[in-house]
């Protein structure tokens, strides 16, 4: 029985003198390949592609061949003509100002065709970081603090918000989004102590259909409600459906790349339906087949980095939800409800409501049902969950997300306070009979069999376990790229100043200090831990905390603040422990 356990015995050694370096190596893929997908968005951008601007047949339209049909496939009942590919403003448009909105509301169609996030500027200009890279005779960028304009009538950026009616067969015409409406002025602004703001546009017609689409807009909020009301005086009752929809054109810049995965920020359209919840349908989704789901409630959105825009029809009716490919790379997703009759002279109310803002968390839940589920933590949302969860306490407390950010370390490494203890008293042992180790070495310089049964009765006579230095990094991998996740996904992040000239702990140190402190303190760490009996694997290991320097160069200032931090508090922690097991007998 013995010998038939000496193969083994020899593997599992030459496993777990392996097994540290190899998870380190891994680890140092990992970084590097975040690496890429931070440069991805914050990297250089490529020149945007020209969309041609030649005109189309009108097809954006959802169908309706049947009460319960659900398809998407453009309605023989549109309007003829072409429009262009740009949905171009014709007429002069309702401008509308909030305390954290600015939009352009086209009457033709009463569509949003421009939406400006007043609080949250393209680029941050600050006077700290620019007097600093005067002092150092650094140049000082241009920066674009103009805000960050959500829904575009740009044709190379072109999102719009669109609305209207589908009419069934036998009822007269009502306003679809190339209806031109009428207003009462043509800006509105929502006063110093006037909590919300209404703008009614007018649709008449020769037939006795007068239709009134109302905006409403609240203090602090980025849910526009919207109340379309049908007055039916026709002299027979009118039957149709009311849609919402978001009519866009794909981001055209890098996607990702192998080594990746596409590991970046999505992108692209969502869906919640009362079965199936959170949903991702991607353009590339909307190429291959178009959606055609009935559901309770839900919703529809498109959604990009740190920013989200969606339609939310009434949760108490049954809605259609539907995608759409269009001419000129244009697609569509958006939801119209069930077939409702008005009745002559009578008059109903239809209701739906578009977020469009920001993606935080507790604000969307508020709004609809499973509309925060569009911050995506990627497969590491279990664990970036809890993290959010924890920044967003300790900051409501401190008030400010680096702060938050060093409280989530010290929780995490009180979490996991006694797998790190006996990781390190682990490593501490190692180092102690590292000495003993090399002279195994050099004994059975020929005889590798034999050395590694020696080793192994060493580690079994001084009770050390060579996997244990392994739990650091295997715990470290997880937390890190899920709060790799959350820093890039949340938004509260983004432009977040933390002190001196850390002003924004969403992208890069501007002076990299934190990165070198890093790489410092990584080297420091390393000096502490038992070096690999492999000579390579020890000039490779030496090697690393100059590589992951050049990688958290890049970097966003909170993570490699996390990891600042993490790293102080394991060598304290581990020089602690270290000093008490050389000092054993």
């Amino acid at each position: 029985m013995k010998v038939a356990l000496i193969p083994f015995q020899k593997n599992l050694v030459i496993r777990m003198d392996n097994i540290r370096f190899i998870l380190v190596v891994t680890f140092a893929m990992l970084v590097f390949m975040l690496y890429q997908a931070w440069q991805i968005d914050y990297g250089p951008k490529p020149p945007a592609t020209e969309i041609a601007s030649t005109a189309i047949n009108v097809d954006d339209l959802p169908s309706t061949t049947g009460a319960g049909d659900t398809g998407t496939a453009a309605s023989s009942e549109q309007p003829a003509g072409s429009v262009p590919v740009t949905a171009a403003v014709t007429t002069k448009t309702i401008k509308v100002k909030t305390d954290v909105i600015a939009l352009e509301i086209d009457p033709q169609g009463g569509t949003i065709v421009n939406l400006d996030l007043l609080n949250y500027p393209v680029e941050q200009s600050n006077s700290v970081v620019n007097k600093l890279r005067s002092l150092v005779g650094m140049s000082i960028p241009d920066i674009n603090t103009s805000p960050v304009r959500l829904f575009n009538s740009d044709a190379q950026k072109l999102f719009l918000a669109q609305s209207g009616f589908i009419t069934e067969k036998d009822s007269a015409t009502a306003p679809n989004h190339y209806s031109v409406f009428s207003a009462e002025q043509d800006s509105y602004t929502l006063a110093d102590g006037q909590d919300s703001l209404s703008v009614p546009l007018t649709w008449t017609d020769n037939n006795g259909l007068t239709v009134t689409k109302v905006f409403t807009f609240k203090r602090g909020s980025y849910a526009i409600g919207l109340d379309q009301s049908i007055q039916n005086n026709t002299g027979k009752n009118w039957t149709g459906r009311q849609y919402s929809q978001l009519l866009r054109v794909p981001n055209t810049q890098d996607k990702g790349n192998m080594l990746t995965g596409g590991m970046r920020a999505y992108d692209g359209g969502v869906v919640y339906t009362e079965k199936n919840k959170y949903q991702k349908i991607s353009f590339d989704d909307m190429r291959e087949e178009n959606l055609k789901v009935v559901t309770k409630g839900g919703w529809t959105a498109m959604i990009q980095h740190y920013f989200a825009s969606a339609w939310i029809p009434p949760a108490d009716q049954e809605n259609n939800l539907y995608t759409d490919e269009l001419k000129d790379g244009r697609f569509l997703i958006g939801s119209y409800s069930p077939s409702i009759t008005v009745l002559d002279n009578t008059a109903t109310k239809f209701s739906a409501q578009l977020f469009a803002g920001p993606k935080i968390q507790p604000v969307m839940e508020k709004v609809a049902t499973g509309l925060e589920l569009t911050v995506d933590y990627s497969v590491l949302t279990f664990v970036g969950k809890p993290i959010y969860w924890l920044l967003n306490k300790i900051h409501s407390v401190v008030g400010n997300w680096g702060i938050a950010i060093i409280g989530v370390t010290l929780c995490i490494k009180l979490l996991f306070f006694p797998l790190s203890q006996a990781s390190f008293k682990s490593m501490a042992k190692m180092r102690k009979i590292q000495p003993r180790l090399k002279e195994l070495q050099e004994r059975f310089a020929d005889d590798r069999p034999r050395f590694n049964t020696e080793m192994m009765a060493l580690y079994k006579k001084e009770k050390v376990n060579p996997l244990g230095g392994c739990l650091p990094i295997l715990i470290q991998i997880p937390v890190f790229m899920a709060l790799y996740w959350v820093l890039s996904e949340t938004v509260e992040f983004r432009q977040a100043p933390f002190m001196l000239w850390i002003q924004d702990l969403s992208i890069q140190d501007p002076f990299y200090v934190l990165p070198v402190i890093m790489g410092i303190s990584m080297k420091i760490q390393q000096g502490l831990n038992p070096a690999p009996i492999d000579p390579i694997q020890a000039k490779v290991m030496k090697m690393f905390p100059i590589v992951f320097t050049v990688f958290f160069l890049f970097f966003p200032a909170g993570l490699v603040l996390y990891w600042v931090i993490n790293n102080t508090l394991s060598i304290i922690q581990q020089t602690i422990i270290t000093k008490q097991i050389e000092k054993a007998p």
